[in-house]
């Protein structure tokens, strides 16, 4: 397996090394609303350049590209396999199209003999991430897990876009499929959050949308914490994600991230879904703890890796991590870079959800306000 990484400006283009050639069979690619938008030329630039690849990818929050943030730009990793075979597909998620059922087409387009690994790329804003994910894992073999993130769009929440092939649109998820018994993927998924003051019973939902904690409306309770800073939702929900737990006297839980509020119906709108009858509790953040989350979930995805040749860690990060981590977010990269294993090469995005296997259950769940790690390989 052989990987190049490159990133695209307005004023420079992309910066492939001079004369590189090759045949890949993926080229993914993470970027900035504004130049997903409009044409994309950086994506056909891609597809003029690559006509035989995978080409696949999303907008972001932030793009990754090593140890390095950037904006307003796009990045792509350029990916030629020995033996792994890749194929992907394209659903539709917009117009309350039923989120679980997108998940179940996906898979069972995917599912062939010798599938080893399924990475996703998502619309942020028009999809439960948790039906999505489920839907995904009941049509895929047990051992077939499923990473990837939900497409980011800066703190805006504006319009996500997702795209196979030509020019990235909105309401689309994108799944890939790696077939082959060369192929390896690790991967690890890492918060650092602290939970905060009392735990409320989630009285009324209806998927992910939240209508009452305790009996009261949702959106006036959780504006209650936030005081002053409730001015500036959905984004500043970032800041004070809620953790989820069965029972109440569970000690940990799933993450679950603002994507919009409803002012008529005082409710608020998550990425996955917020169960009836399940626990919910306010957090908060630590600067050294998110980034020791993320050293952590890179040791995780490298743990069982010890092949010889190069591979490929992909980074999906939640934007409420870079929003709280500030200047020091690139504390964060270094702490993963630092830790995955030699000749790594890696690419990523700030995104509004992040999907991964669980710690301890080995089930693939959305996750929020996480570093999540993918990191592909073939054997030498």
């Amino acid at each position: 397996m052989q990987t190049t990484t490159c990133r695209w400006t307005k004023e420079t283009g992309w910066d492939l090394p001079v004369g590189f050639a090759g045949a890949p069979q993926l080229v993914l690619y993470f970027g900035a609303t504004a130049q997903l938008d409009a044409g994309a030329p950086a994506v056909r630039e891609l597809g003029a350049r690559f006509p035989q690849a995978v080409i696949c990818g999303c907008s972001t929050a932030g793009e990754i590209l090593g140890g390095c943030i950037f904006d307003d730009s796009v990045v792509a990793a350029i990916v030629q396999f020995k033996s792994t075979q890749v194929r992907a597909v394209v659903e539709f998620t917009g117009a309350h199209a039923d989120s679980s059922t997108v998940g179940q087409r996906a898979a069972e387009k995917l599912l062939a003999p010798g599938l080893r690994h399924v990475l996703i790329l998502s619309d942020g804003l028009s999809v439960n991430g948790t039906a999505l994910i489920s839907g995904l894992a009941e049509n895929l073999p047990s051992n077939v897990a499923i990473t990837g993130g939900l497409a980011g769009d800066g703190a805006r929440f504006g319009k996500t876009l997702v795209g196979l092939g030509d020019a990235p649109k909105r309401d689309q998820v994108v799944a890939i499929g790696f077939y082959g018994p060369d192929f390896f993927a690790g991967y690890g998924s890492r918060g650092g959050w602290e939970c905060f003051g009392p735990r409320r019973l989630i009285t009324r939902s209806r998927g992910n949308t939240l209508l009452e904690l305790d009996g009261q409306p949702a959106l006036a309770l959780y504006k209650r914490y936030l005081g002053d800073r409730a001015a500036g939702l959905p984004a500043t929900g970032l800041l004070f994600p809620l953790e989820l737990t069965k029972n109440a006297t569970d000690t940990s839980g799933l993450v679950r991230t603002i994507l919009a509020v409803d002012e008529a119906g005082q409710s608020l709108t998550f990425a996955g879904d917020m169960p009836e009858g399940w626990y919910a509790r306010l957090m908060k953040a630590n600067g050294d703890q998110l980034v020791d989350g993320a050293a952590h979930a890179s040791s995780a995805a490298a743990l069982n890796y010890s092949f010889g040749s190069s591979s490929l860690a992909i980074l999906v990060s939640c934007v409420g991590r870079r929003l709280v981590l500030g200047q020091r977010v690139e504390e964060e990269l270094e702490a993963v870079v630092q830790t995955l294993p030699a000749a790594t090469k890696a690419i990523g995005f700030y995104s509004y959800g992040e999907a991964c296997p669980s710690l301890g259950s080995g089930v693939s769940e959305l996750h929020n306000q996480t570093m999540t790690i993918t990191l592909i390989g073939e054997k030498a």
